[in-house]
């Protein structure tokens, strides 16, 4: 009877033997992808040409300065308030209703439309007043004026 398997003798491979795998894996990987390699040698290559690639290089090689510089930089209290503000204005946005916005931007740029054109009247106090009975005018006053209440109510509190 045979005796049982107590120890695997592992085989050790030597360093050259790594080398010469780590080399045939190389060799295998360039000939599966070698349209994409060819690609990345064309970008690099227009990269280095057009400067980018050096100025790159030496923007990693100055990264703490920069770090340094673009902290600087964010600590101002423009920037500060940019961001704040920035961020107060996606909160806004939030609460909006999409559909309202659309109709509201549409009205806008209707109205820049109708704004374009020339006009030879003089704007008279009775033109105004005649003005009022146009139901497109009214509306926008009406609007206005709502706006302006909202607003004015959100003011105060």
């Amino acid at each position: 009877m045979a005796e049982p398997i107590s120890f695997i003798k592992k085989k050790a491979l030597t360093e050259e033997e790594i080398k010469q795998q780590s080399l045939n894996q190389l060799k295998d990987s360039l000939a599966e992808h070698e349209q994409a390699i060819d690609k990345a040698i064309d970008v690099l290559s227009e990269l280095y040409g057009s400067g980018v690639l050096e100025a790159a290089e030496a923007l990693l090689k100055a990264k703490a300065k920069v770090a340094e510089i673009a902290l600087h930089q964010l600590k101002r209290p423009e920037v500060t308030n940019m961001i704040n503000n920035g961020m107060a204005a996606a909160g806004a946005l939030a609460q909006i209703d999409p559909d309202q916005t659309a109709k509201l931007l549409g009205s806008v740029a209707k109205g820049l439309e109708e704004a374009g054109k020339p006009q030879d009247k003089k704007v008279t106090v009775f033109s105004l007043m005649s003005a009022l009975k146009d139901p497109d005018v009214n509306r926008a006053i009406g609007f206005g004026l709502r706006f302006l209440k909202g607003m004015g109510k959100e003011l105060g509190e």
